[in-house]
């Protein structure tokens, strides 16, 4: 039968098909606009890939240097400044090698999380302690950046010409209450933690620039305050109490009030302490999630849970104003287990490597000065509570005591015998 007036094509041999009789029909190009959707996708999958690694990376460097880096000077204060540079050199390589343990242990035990790793190998008493811990841990600091946040701004907005300092709406109870509904409770709502990504970024930012305002001021005022006579020491008692605050402090409690310069960084810093909490709460809500709901929350869940471990916090954070024992506490008896104790703990059950082997006995080493930490900080913290000064004006800030252009001898000298008499301390 002669063909019709479609076009023939040329069949290679090896085609079965024309074999058979089967006649070989049009290559189907698709046409352009699919081709340009499908090339959406694909860049829009891309996109989004890219856009989830830098949410990742800037949350991780957040939660890693955060608003905590501005009270390293408090625990430097509390080491004596040679062996606090060594604390916290150390404490870096501890919490590395901890995080190296628990990789190990997860691969050693199957398991590829914190809480699963330690039901495990403790199963479930293990599991309960570790997660409680892992709650208490964030949730105390979602209470200290209430507090900070509340006393930091109230400074700032008393500055503003005109205001009241004793308006109710620049007091730190209204500023805790108006940043938790506008600001912390809409953030923390999200459902995925990558949505935090532009907002670390900014508080990373924020961070940075409230470094360069310090040495500005440290640049600008250090020739004019009085020498500390023990600033180096090579070692004080409260040496251990500095471990477990090494993130906890107010290093702008020491300058002056109308100081516009540092009013501008307080004002950086309270934004980012607000911008820290929801990584807080996050944590928070995810223990609870794993403990009680099976590591699903349905959306009413979801939000139930935000609310309720918000409002507590907040409602915390109104009544109590100094957390400064409760901060020390929180340290030595939840950031110790969780860094020291508990990853080593895992690895020295599930290990099968001899003693002798160097992480055996690096993890040998941690577990009794973890325990010596936890031991000796709560006494310390007990019998040796640090003074709450916080909303102080330092001695040097008031015109009888300090003059930037009155700086002879005798005037240094009074200072420093004022100094005594006032406790200045990076709290």
């Amino acid at each position: 039968m002669r063909a019709g007036p479609r076009r023939q094509h040329l069949l290679p041999p090896q085609d079965n098909r024309a074999a058979m009789g089967y006649q070989r029909q049009d290559p189907v190009i698709p046409p352009q606009r699919d081709l340009d959707d499908r090339e959406t996708l694909v860049s829009e999958h891309e996109y989004k890939e890219k856009t989830c690694q830098s949410a990742a990376l800037f949350n991780v460097v957040n939660s890693i240097i955060g608003s905590g880096i501005i009270g390293l000077p408090y625990s430097m204060k509390q080491a004596g400044f040679p062996l606090g540079i060594l604390l916290l050199f150390w404490v870096s390589y501890v919490t590395d090698f901890s995080l190296i343990l628990l990789i190990k242990g997860g691969a050693l035990s199957g398991t590829d999380t914190y809480q699963s790793l330690v039901n495990k190998t403790f199963g479930f008493p293990g599991y309960i302690l570790l997660s409680v811990l892992q709650f208490l841990y964030p949730f105390i600091a979602m209470i200290s950046y209430n507090i900070i946040a509340g006393d930091t701004l109230s400074k700032v907005f008393q500055r503003i010409p005109g205001v009241d300092p004793e308006n109710v709406f620049i007091g730190r109870h209204f500023i805790i209450g108006l940043s938790t509904v506008t600001f912390t409770l809409p953030l923390s709502l999200y459902r995925n933690i990558a949505k935090l990504g532009k907002v670390s970024l900014i508080s990373t930012g924020l961070t940075t620039l409230i470094l360069g305002i310090v040495m500005a001021r440290a640049i600008s005022l250090g020739p004019h305050i009085p020498k500390t006579e023990d600033a180096w020491v090579f070692a004080k008692p409260n040496a251990i109490q500095a471990v477990g605050v090494m993130s906890f402090g107010d290093l702008f409690e020491n300058y002056c009030r109308n100081d516009d310069l540092v009013t501008f960084g307080r004002f950086c810093y309270g934004v980012t302490v607000i911008l820290t909490y929801p990584m807080e709460c996050f944590v928070t809500r995810e223990v609870i999630a794993n403990v009680f709901f099976g590591g699903n929350l349905s959306s009413v869940f979801h939000i139930v849970v935000t609310v309720m471990v918000i409002t507590v916090a907040t409602l915390v954070s109104l009544l109590i104003d100094c957390l400064g024992i409760v901060l020390e506490l929180n340290g030595v008896l939840c950031a110790t287990p969780l860094i020291f104790i508990i990853p080593s703990a895992c690895y020295l059950k599930l290990s099968e490597e001899p003693r002798t082997h160097s992480d055996k006995i690096m993890s040998y080493v941690m577990l009794p000065i973890g325990a010596a930490v936890m031991v000796f900080g709560f006494v310390m913290a007990i019998t040796n509570p640090q003074d709450c000064t916080h909303g102080q004006e330092m001695f040097y800030c008031f015109p009888d005591n300090f003059s930037l252009t009155n700086t002879s001898e005798s005037h240094i000298q009074q200072t420093t015998q004022l100094s005594i008499l006032n406790i200045s301390i990076f709290q």
